[in-house]
This record gives C-alpha cells, sequence and structure tokens, in this order.
C-alpha cells in the first residue's frame, strides 16, 4: 500500500466516505427489505458492511482516525447485544493490527534517523511489521548484543495525520455517535486531540518506559520491556512475548481471562503510586500475557489463576504525569460512599469541582446514582461482564432514568478527565475478559485515600464523638 496519506484533501475524502457509506448500505437496506428480507437480517447484514468499511477507513488513515478506532473498541461491552456483535470483531482489530507501510518507507526512515549503516546495528531485521499501531508500526529484530528487540518507527506525516484526522473527525461526531448510543463523542475526540500529539515524540515515551521497567524491574507480575535506544522517529526496545489481551478476550481459558483481570487492575492502581504515571493507553492490543516459565505454559495454565503468568505492558507513548499518585479525593469519595456517608461524598464532589457551584443537587440521590458503578469495591471478589457494564450504560443513557437526569447535572474536572476514561477503559476491558477480580485487594493495597490510617481513624472518631 502507499504511504501514510498526508494531504489533508485525500484524508478527508477518506473520512467523508464513511458517513456517505452509511447512507448508501442504508439505501441498500432499504432495497433488500422491499425484495422480501426481514429487517433484524437486514439490519445485521448492515451493521457489518458498516463495520468493515469503518476498520477499511480508518485502518488505512491510521494516525488521529485509528487512534479514535482504538479508543471506540475498549468501549463495546457497553454496547447492546445486536449492536455490539458486528462491530465487535472489526474494532478489535484495530487494537492489533492496521494495513503496514512499504518497507522501503521503513528502510528511508532508519537511515535518516540511524544512519546509513542502520543495518550494521542489528543482527537480525524482519522488514515485515510484527504490529501496526496509530501512529507507528513495529519490527522485530535482534540488537548487536544479542538482545531480541521490539523496533518502532513513526510514520512519515504521522503528526499532520493526527491533527488533521481528529479535526476531521469532530465534524463527523453526530454520525459517528449511534456506534456507541449514550456516548457524547466529541468530547472523546477533543480529550484524544490533546492527549494523542504527545505521542508523537518518542523521548517522553522513552522517559516513561524507562521509569516503569526500572519500578517494575523486580516484579513477580508486572513485566515491562527495558529501551534499549531511542532517537526522533524510532523506538527500539525489548522485545516480549505473550499472548495478547485480544487472544485472550476471544480463545482464553477463565485462569487466564482471571489472572490479566487481577493484574490489569494491579498495574492501573500501582502504576501512579509507584511511578508518579499513569499508563493512559489501556486497549488490549498493549498487554500480553506471559507464563512466569515460558517453556512451559501448561503448567502456569494449570496454576488456577493464582500465579503463573505475568502481565506484559507495552506502548507508553500516551501517559498521565500524576507526581502523588492518584488523587486521594478519589480514594476518600469511594470509601465515604461505600460507608453510605452521603453528606460528606456530596460535599467533597462540591469541594472538587464535580458538582458545579451554581447546582444543588440531593446527596442521597448523588449516592443512589453513584453506589451501583463502585459494585465491583463492595465485594471481596466482582465478576465482570458485558451484560453488568450494558447494564450501567443503559441505567445512565435511559433519558427516562433518575441517574441519567443527576448524570447531566455532574462535572468532570479537567485533572480527572484522562483517569476518568482511562478508569473506564480499563472496566470495559474487565468486562471484554469476563474476569473474576480482587478489586477491592487492589483499592486496599494502592488507591491513597481507600482506606484510612491510625491517625486519621482517631480524628473522625474523635470528631464524631465531639459531635
Amino acid at each position: 500500500m502507499s504511504d501514510l496519506p498526508r494531504k489533508a484533501v485525500t484524508r478527508t475524502a477518506k473520512l467523508a466516505a464513511l458517513p456517505l457509506g452509511f447512507a448508501g448500505r442504508a439505501t441498500w437496506g432499504l432495497g433488500k427489505r422491499i425484495g422480501g428480507k426481514s429487517a433484524e437480517l437486514v439490519g445485521r447484514e448492515l451493521q457489518q458492511r458498516t463495520a468493515e468499511q469503518l476498520f477499511k477507513v480508518l485502518g488505512e488513515l491510521k494516525g488521529g482516525a485509528m487512534k479514535f478506532g482504538q479508543a471506540m473498541s475498549v468501549f463495546e461491552s457497553a454496547l447492546p447485544e445486536e449492536v455490539a456483535g458486528p462491530y465487535r470483531a472489526a474494532l478489535t482489530k484495530l487494537q492489533e493490527a492496521a494495513p503496514p507501510m512499504p518497507t522501503r518507507t521503513v528502510h528511508s526512515v532508519l537511515a535518516e534517523r540511524l544512519g546509513e549503516d542502520w543495518h550494521d546495528l542489528f543482527l537480525e531485521f524482519e522488514d515485515k511489521p510484527a504490529a501496526a499501531a496509530s501512529i507507528g508500526q513495529v519490527h522485530r529484530a535482534v540488537w548487536h548484543d544479542g538482545r531480541e528487540v521490539a523496533v518502532k518507527v513513526q510514520y512519515p506525516g504521522a503528526g499532520e495525520a493526527l491533527l488533521s484526522d481528529l479535526n476531521q473527525l469532530s465534524r463527523f461526531a453526530r454520525l459517528l455517535g449511534p456506534l456507541i448510543p449514550g456516548m457524547d463523542i466529541k468530547p472523546l475526540i477533543a480529550e484524544l486531540r490533546d492527549r494523542v500529539s504527545e505521542e508523537l515524540d518518542y523521548a517522553l515515551e522513552a522517559q516513561a518506559q524507562r521509569a516503569h521497567a526500572e519500578e517494575f524491574a523486580d516484579d513477580p507480575d508486572v513485566l515491562v520491556p527495558a529501551v534499549v535506544h531511542q532517537c526522533e522517529q524510532v523506538l527500539v526496545t525489548e522485545w516480549i512475548d505473550g499472548i495478547p489481551l485480544s487472544e485472550v478476550i476471544t480463545d482464553g481459558t477463565q485462569e487466564q481471562r482471571d489472572r490479566a483481570g487481577q493484574l490489569l487492575a494491579r498495574f492501573l492502581f500501582s502504576g501512579p503510586s509507584r511511578t508518579g504515571l499513569l499508563h493512559a493507553d489501556p486497549h488490549p492490543g498493549n498487554f500480553r500475557l506471559l507464563p512466569d516459565d515460558p517453556e512451559d505454559a501448561e503448567a502456569a495454565e494449570g496454576s488456577g489463576g493464582k500465579g503463573g503468568w505475568r502481565l506484559g505492558v507495552l506502548d507508553f507513548g500516551t501517559v498521565d504525569r500524576l507526581p502523588g499518585g492518584l488523587p486521594a479525593t478519589i480514594g476518600d469519595s469511594l470509601r465515604m460512599t461505600l460507608d453510605g456517608d452521603a453528606e460528606a461524598v456530596y460535599d467533597l464532589l462540591r469541594e472538587e469541582g464535580f458538582v458545579k457551584e451554581s447546582i444543588e443537587l440531593d446527596p442521597d440521590a448523588v449516592l443512589d446514582y453513584l453506589l451501583p458503578i463502585i459494585e465491583p469495591a463492595q465485594a471481596d471478589e466482582f465478576t465482570f461482564t458485558r451484560g453488568w457494564m450494558r447494564s450501567q450504560a443503559a441505567r445512565i443513557a435511559d433519558p427516562r432514568s433518575p441517574a441519567h437526569q443527576l448524570g447531566k447535572q455532574l462535572n468532570l474536572p479537567p485533572a480527572y478527565l484522562l483517569i476518568h476514561r482511562v478508569t473506564l477503559s480499563t472496566i470495559g476491558v474487565l468486562c471484554q475478559l469476563g474476569a473474576t477480580v480482587r478489586l477491592r485487594d487492589e483499592l486496599e493495597e494502592w488507591l491513597p485515600g481507600f482506606v484510612l490510617d491510625d491517625d486519621e481513624t482517631l480524628t473522625e472518631e474523635d470528631s464524631a464523638a465531639g459531635a
């Protein structure tokens, strides 16, 4: 295929073809119904054709368009099954693959950034990409010291493509909205536009990956590959094998699903506390499930999900910088909600800007809104399912429900925007996995404010006694 399309007119034409394609297939569907096919059958065929075109266009464009597709793919758990089914396969493809750029382009970038003798840096280099993502693709190679490495090469013109795609997609938000009923697409695109531009800077990515690799170097549960070399448009890291989480979702055993879910939750909540950084791109293509002993995967699987597998974490291009770890407000509000302290929860939400000064809400109604959402934190262990995710999405999206009316009056402060999206995306992946997770254990261990220390407990008891 040709190089990454850079001319705005070319990319705009491809994106413009999406809504036109939707309209064309709607006409096709009407003709089928007149011809005698049932509306249900035609609907499924229509959705499948739409999904195929969505993948084709977003995948070919790469850049921001594909990043948008990846972001959408982790929310498919919230879709009604009759809508989610036809889209699932097409959206999942976006988590792992995209059409590759030509070998000559790859070699050109490597020659420009590593020097004309770039081949001397490698004992082996595979021209066929091992993976292709939104702004670059990965090649498997052997570094000159014998280490197996992943060589990430950025697409020429990726920066221009990101901005162009996201600007164009924002114009089509109304037409793309039906893909995720109940979700406002425009803020998602705006947030992506603000954040994914950081991915273009491989120096920032290398810095974030080094911090994680050093912190998790001896961790029994999480493996982060070390950075081997970095320069503009090229990032070389140690190679890790393993089962992509997308494959665990489709074909994994229950033991693998549960273990992957537990470790994903552990990494989400422990990462900011340990590194001051939040990995902000939690789609399944960025994670691998690795046996402790690479030559004995069966033994790992037979461990009953209690060990034997580690979580490999890739792609640190988008991170949220949280020097103090996750805000204690999150842990405080969760703890107070679980304790049923409606007034304290409401006061904290007002103080942090989740409820604007101009809005007056019933604290008990706010508590009723929050309790179903935090159900996974109430039990010792919780089984995440697509059904549970859909029920939550339906409760909040239904204009007739009290939850919908209240939710419209809540505010999301900018400082919490990325944390909120990462948390929702991770829950989406857990539901795709169908994993049973001891989430409360991870919250108690890693989330500031979720468990009071002895001094705070005494202070609260004294306040209660004084009252």
